[in-house]
């Protein structure tokens, strides 16, 4: 499951971009494509489609900055839960 949750943030993301093209070290808040609302999107996704709620003291902008954040973000709650860390 993990292998795959950088493809799938980086798809759900990738939608929101006009070209579709998006590199995973690019900030997506910074291109001004996305917004707080999104944030919440994204929050979500991660906790019904990656199986982890976040806590509080991971909610911060920037651990949504970028895909490859993203992908770390969901590697340590996998870790704090007990499961494999195992992200490409």
């Amino acid at each position: 499951m993990f292998s795959d949750a950088r493809a799938e943030l980086h798809e759900f993301v990738a939608k929101r971009f006009p070209d579709g093209l998006l590199d995973d070290d690019r900030d997506i808040f910074e291109s001004g494509f996305v917004n707080s609302l999104f944030a919440m999107e994204l929050v979500m996704f991660i906790e019904q489609n990656l199986g982890d709620r976040i806590p509080n003291d991971e909610l911060m902008l920037d651990n949504f900055r970028t895909v490859d954040v993203m992908t770390e973000l969901v590697g340590r709650l996998s870790a704090r839960n007990g499961r494999s860390t195992e992200v490409a």
